[in-house]
């Protein structure tokens, strides 16, 4: 089982090679798997900073959660780039966003997974019970299946509301562009609507929402 942890902070945007130079040197030079870290993602949105932490541990279950040994060396040296997003800011563990849905299917489909997406948006303060009773109505029904998504978190950090998506083989990128013109998925938007909206001023399709991943790291053993 995988657990996974979702950082939110500012970037300064265009900086997201010199925030992946500083990681992979790390992740090259540690090994990130002896403290249960076994993956990496970061991915940026406007001026948003996520990283998705893997572990084969939960964290919660730790007496002292820990990271990297390198941890305070790669905090200083991305201080110039990222930047905590909370205003009321005060430990790390503040950019750490909350999970407050997640959803994987009854029985695991056939093909493997073979694609991930992290979409962003605005988030009212307290909605997160809004958007988790929407969610699990529209799982309960065929929508997610036929899109292909096999697991989806919901996360929040103040007014940032993230959504980890997984997706099958099957069906294609083009099925499941067309899923969003089906009135099933066309209800969920609207429903969702005063809830959320866009993270972006320059949003103009349901793509501009998606943040763009600029470095993964996976453990070899």
């Amino acid at each position: 089982m995988t657990f996974r942890s979702v950082i939110v902070c500012h970037i300064v945007p265009g900086s997201e090679d010199k925030v992946a130079e500083v990681f992979g040197r790390y992740d090259r030079a540690t090994r990130p798997q002896d403290f249960g870290v076994i993956g990496r993602t970061l991915l940026s949105l406007d001026d948003l900073y996520i990283h998705v932490i893997e572990r084969n541990v939960d964290p919660k279950t730790l007496e002292r959660p820990r990271g990297l040994p390198a941890f305070q060396q790669i905090a200083e040296e991305i201080a110039p780039y990222v930047t905590p997003y909370p205003k009321d800011w005060k430990v790390p563990s503040d950019s750490v966003a909350k999970e407050f849905y997640s959803w994987v299917p009854a029985t695991e489909p056939e093909s493997a997974v073979t694609e991930e997406a992290v979409i962003v948006q605005r988030l009212r303060p307290g909605a997160e019970p809004d958007i988790a009773r929407l969610f699990a109505e529209s799982d309960a029904g065929p929508l997610p299946g036929e899109m292909g998504v096999r697991g989806r978190w919901l996360y929040s950090l103040d007014d940032v509301y993230l959504h980890l998506l997984e997706y099958s083989a099957l069906p294609s990128v083009e099925a499941r562009t067309r899923s969003h013109e089906k009135p099933a998925f066309a209800q969920l938007m609207a429903d969702l609507s005063p809830f959320v909206g866009h993270y972006s001023p320059q949003w103009q399709s349901h793509q501009d929402a998606v943040a763009k991943e600029f470095y993964r790291w996976r453990a070899s053993d």
